[in-house]
């Protein structure tokens, strides 16, 4: 059986105590008892093997076996995604956290249907947070990917300009993803359109950032899964998979 992740700041002592939500979690809902192993991660790399050695009513006291740490993977994968309709935007979120995806923009795209705006925004935000959160914890992830504040476009330009190369799905693009060349580090930055893609003012405002317009197939992908079968064609050509 998979060894389950739960986060703690703390992981330093020969015993830990994962109380919290967390705790309440792994002892109520996944019912794990003494003698069975799990790993405690801080979300940045930081990792301590463990053994339960008592479940208690919302909490585990656990022995720590083992502590080591994992390096940052390079390049990283920063995808901008424009705010799709509903709920797509957690299911995005929720696949690119698992395929590898390093940081996940939300960016309030022109075409975009849906927009962040006052207490609604925190809320969707939160959500968005609360998706990559669970979803790391259930592919193992031990560099938890960053949800940053909602991007104007003018924040996308910016992210675009500093990157090691930035990208922009575009189905009328003639350069195809698969053959595009790869810096070995720094951030790859890929933008996804929202239902109604990209505008032609956005990618001018992208072309002069020196992002390169890229086809990712013959077919139309959803705004949802487009950006996971991006990271997916990055992750393989760079090694990280």
């Amino acid at each position: 059986m998979t060894v389950p992740v739960f986060l703690s700041d703390v992981l330093d002592g020969p015993e830990l105590v994962l109380g919290g939500a967390e705790g309440r979690h792994a002892a109520a809902v996944r019912r794990l008892r003494a003698g069975e192993r799990v790993d405690l991660t801080d979300g940045a790399g930081a990792i301590a093997e463990c053994v339960v050695v008592e479940a208690l009513k919302d909490a585990l006291r656990l022995e720590v076996t083992g502590r080591y740490a994992v390096a940052a993977p390079q390049p990283r994968i920063v995808v901008v995604q424009g705010l799709p309709k509903g709920d797509r935007g957690e299911l995005a979120v929720e696949m690119m956290t698992e395929a590898g995806v390093d940081v996940i923009v939300p960016w309030a795209a022109s075409r975009s249907i849906t927009q962040w705006k006052g207490e609604r925004a925190g809320k969707a935000l939160g959500r968005w947070r609360s998706t990559a959160r669970e979803a790391g914890k259930q592919a193992r992830r031990f560099h938890l990917p960053e949800v940053t504040e909602p991007a104007s476009t003018a924040r996308v330009e910016s992210l675009l300009a500093g990157a090691a190369l930035g990208l922009v799905l575009h189905e009328e693009a003639a350069e195809p993803l698969s053959g595009v060349g790869l810096p070995a580090g720094g951030d790859i930055v890929v933008v996804v359109g929202p239902e109604g893609g990209v505008s032609d003012e956005e990618l001018s405002r992208f072309r002069a950032a020196k992002a390169v317009p890229v086809l990712l197939g013959s077919t139309v992908l959803r705004t949802s899964t487009a950006g996971v079968a991006a990271a997916a064609v990055l992750l393989a050509r760079t090694g990280r998979w």
